[in-house]
């Protein structure tokens, strides 16, 4: 049988109108907004039609829930069936990928659809990222062998309106390159534009700028997301600064409370100095794919050289995998780490509390790292 009924989904009613954050993907959202597209009907996520109206979360686990499952883990995806696409308040049924027993669940769940293998392996492609956003996702589905319309990728509302300016000051040179023989007022220009660029639509305002990239029509969908995907990526980082400095600079200060002895302290000192390293490898390579993105954007706004920018752009898919797996690790650790220490509060934790939340964002990094390196 499945799952009782999880109310936990009322908190998650703000959802009703967002596509696809780091932490959810609304394919229920998603359902509605594409309704009358033929190509997210014939391309779906899932085979079961059940499925391509759920919520999908990367759900932080709690003590019991931990039990669920035969091998330690602190996170999991949690699928979410609503009751209703059009009040997710109203609650639905849910289970975790990986749990015990999952794979009946599902099946239970799916109704009478065929494939459920195909189901199972898309569930499991999703378990393994740390972050949902829409660029990762796309690139990882398509690389698993899944054929999923495009229209499943989203960048929710809320992402899409804190990007706007930094995405206008971004690429504004790049706005008067392309558009140097057009007219109209700059500023408002450029925002038409940027608007234009993060929409999922093909956009004909666009037409100069494919142009200016050099790209062919058949190559544009992918050279602009490409593109996006960097822009959304360096947004991301910029975010998340403070909170990565924070991190840096509490891990050191953390204290431990209680009694405790000598072995435990020994090694929650040497789990620190190893995440401390692993975090700033992390970092240090998503500085990099950044910096080479930075690189050759400059050599097309500074010196006029398209056929490297459109060239770096079409056989970037890899580099959104490894920069994507960074960010959503980064965000993980810095979000859990104010969820447990917030700010203004005393650094200090029980002795086994600490070390699990550490060996936590070790085991997380050490995962990405031979990911990358495989």
């Amino acid at each position: 049988m499945g799952k009782a009924v999880d109310r936990t989904f009322r908190s998650l009613r703000g959802l009703e109108k967002t596509a696809s954050t780091s932490r959810v993907l609304n394919l229920a959202a998603l359902a509605v907004r594409n309704v009358d597209v033929a190509e997210h009907q014939k391309q779906p996520f899932f085979i079961a039609s059940s499925l391509n109206s759920a919520v999908i979360v990367r759900h932080r686990l709690r003590g019991r829930e931990m039990e669920s499952f035969d091998r330690h883990r602190f996170s999991a995806t949690k699928l979410i069936i609503p009751f209703s696409r059009s009040d997710l308040g109203l609650g639905g049924r849910s289970i975790f990928v990986g749990e015990r027993g999952w794979t009946d669940v599902l099946d239970e769940l799916r109704g009478e659809a065929p494939d459920l293998p195909r189901d199972i392996a898309a569930m499991e492609a999703i378990d393994e990222l740390p972050s949902l956003d829409p660029f990762l996702l796309r690139e990882h589905m398509k690389r698993r062998g899944f054929n999923i319309s495009p229209s499943h990728f989203e960048i929710s509302a809320p992402d899409l309106a804190r990007m706007q300016r930094f995405v206008g000051s971004e690429i504004t040179k790049l706005i008067d390159l392309a558009y140097k023989d057009y007219h109209g007022g700059n500023e408002s220009n450029t925002t038409r534009l940027v608007e234009a660029l993060l929409s999922s639509q093909t956009d004909a305002r666009l037409e100069p700028l494919r142009q200016t990239l050099r790209l062919t029509p058949e190559n544009y969908k992918e050279g602009i997301f490409a593109w996006k995907g960097f822009l959304y990526y360096k947004w991301v980082l910029n975010s998340l600064w403070p909170d990565i400095k924070e991190v840096f600079a509490e891990l050191s200060k953390v204290r431990v409370v209680g009694a405790v002895d000598a072995g435990v302290l020994r090694e929650l000192d040497e789990t620190k100095m190893r995440l401390r390293s692993k975090m700033e490898r992390q970092v240090k390579t998503v500085m990099g794919h950044l910096s080479l993105y930075d690189e050759t954007f400059a050599q097309l706004t500074g010196e006029g050289n398209a056929i490297a920018f459109r060239d770096f752009l079409l056989r970037s898919p890899a580099l959104f995998l490894s920069l994507g797996e960074g960010c959503g690790l980064i965000s993980h650790i810095s979000t859990y780490w104010r969820y447990q220490f917030s700010t203004g509060m005393p650094l200090h934790a029980d002795a086994i509390q600490l070390i699990d939340i550490l060996q936590d964002f070790e085991a997380s990094l050490g995962t990405i790292d031979e990911y990358v390196d495989s």
